[in-house]
């Protein structure tokens, strides 16, 4: 599958996106349950939050960690120009962007699992940050 197909399966997840506001978490657990909980097989995790400077505190924490021998998975919002860069896998010698493949695969499992229901893009992207931190040694 092509970043194409991939952008083609979001824009018809995006067309599931709820009107008006429902902040619980039943679409979310509903949909990483059907997934097979890969929330539950994450590597450790490190979360950077706040207003400004994630992207810097990311990037940094990254390097440090790459240059002692780890191992590093970071998942970065909002992307520039494409879906798929928002996720970058471990790999030796340093991390990647994901592949367009692995990405539209992954967004094609989400979508299949979703079986259509009403969802949002930070659950979609949720999802499939979870599908390929979970698959992917770190």
């Amino acid at each position: 599958m092509t970043t194409l197909a991939a952008d083609r399966e979001i824009e018809a997840l995006m067309a599931l996106h709820p009107k008006g506001f429902d902040l619980s978490l039943d679409r979310i657990t509903r949909l990483l349950e059907r997934l097979g909980n890969p929330q539950d097989l994450l590597p450790p995790v490190i979360h950077i939050a706040g207003t400004n400077g994630k992207g810097s505190c990311a990037a940094f924490s990254r390097a440090l960690l790459e240059a002692s021998g780890r191992l590093v998975h970071v998942h970065t919002s909002p992307h520039l120009v494409s879906w798929h860069e928002r996720y970058r896998l471990a790999a030796e010698g340093g991390g990647r962007l994901v592949d367009d493949d692995i990405f539209a695969e992954a967004i094609a499992r989400v979508a299949k699992a979703n079986a259509g229901q009403k969802i949002t893009v930070f659950e979609i992207l949720t999802a499939v940050t979870f599908i390929l931190f979970s698959e992917h040694s770190a």
